[in-house]
């Protein structure tokens, strides 16, 4: 039996297929998850709800949640914002971008990672001295801090390397002379001294 093809059915174009996320975007979608579930506790901290916190961070920080601080319920806010944009990265970083987005995004994820690692590094590290025996704290604090060594260095650290991994794959695939790997450059070294800059100054 033959089919006839109608003039109309011959020029209708062929469907478009959706465009498929490379094994290299896995990174980055690892990264916009991380970004959302760390953002529900600042959220929620903001509204007034300290569950979880009391036990998991510093009594001091549960504190300025508890009597409601202007200052520091706005910090909350921004933080939990902050980390929804870092969602938002870790999408771009999925698949190719145009020439200015795409450099933003790798400038973004190196300066995500480093924050991320070296914060969640700085964690580990203090939580081993105190198990080990080698720095000293408050026996009230004892508790908190294998959380920070067990919990939140640990989660820093995946979201980093989430983020590295993500930028570096989407530099390599794209960029054969470099140039947008020197973005992803500045940003951890950005990132980088502002981490030193708050450690030596105890601001942030």
């Amino acid at each position: 039996m033959a089919i006839k093809l109608s003039v109309d059915d011959a020029a209708r174009p062929a469907p478009r297929r959706a465009p498929r996320l490379r094994p290299g975007a896995w990174p980055g979608l690892a990264a916009a998850v991380w970004g959302p579930l760390f953002a529900v506790p600042s959220f929620a901290w903001a509204m007034g709800t300290t569950f979880g916190a009391r036990t998991t961070v510093a009594p001091s920080l549960v504190k300025l949640a508890d009597d409601r601080v202007a200052w520091f319920v706005a910090v909350l806010w921004v933080t939990g914002l902050l980390k929804v944009v870092g969602a938002l990265i870790g999408i771009g970083l999925t698949r190719r971008r145009g020439r200015w987005i795409g450099r933003l995004m790798v400038f973004c994820g190196g300066g995500a990672a480093v924050l991320l690692v070296w914060h969640g590094c700085l964690f580990v590290a203090h939580g081993v001295l105190v198990e080990a025996g080698i720095h000293s704290v408050a026996p009230d604090l004892a508790g908190l801090t294998r959380w920070y060594l067990c919990l939140w260095g640990p989660w820093f650290i995946v979201g980093g390397l989430a983020f590295a991994a993500a930028t570096t794959r989407y530099a390599r695939r794209l960029d054969a002379r470099g140039e947008v790997r020197r973005y992803g450059a500045v940003g951890a070294l950005g990132a980088l001294l502002l981490s030193l800059a708050s450690m030596i100054t105890g601001v942030g």
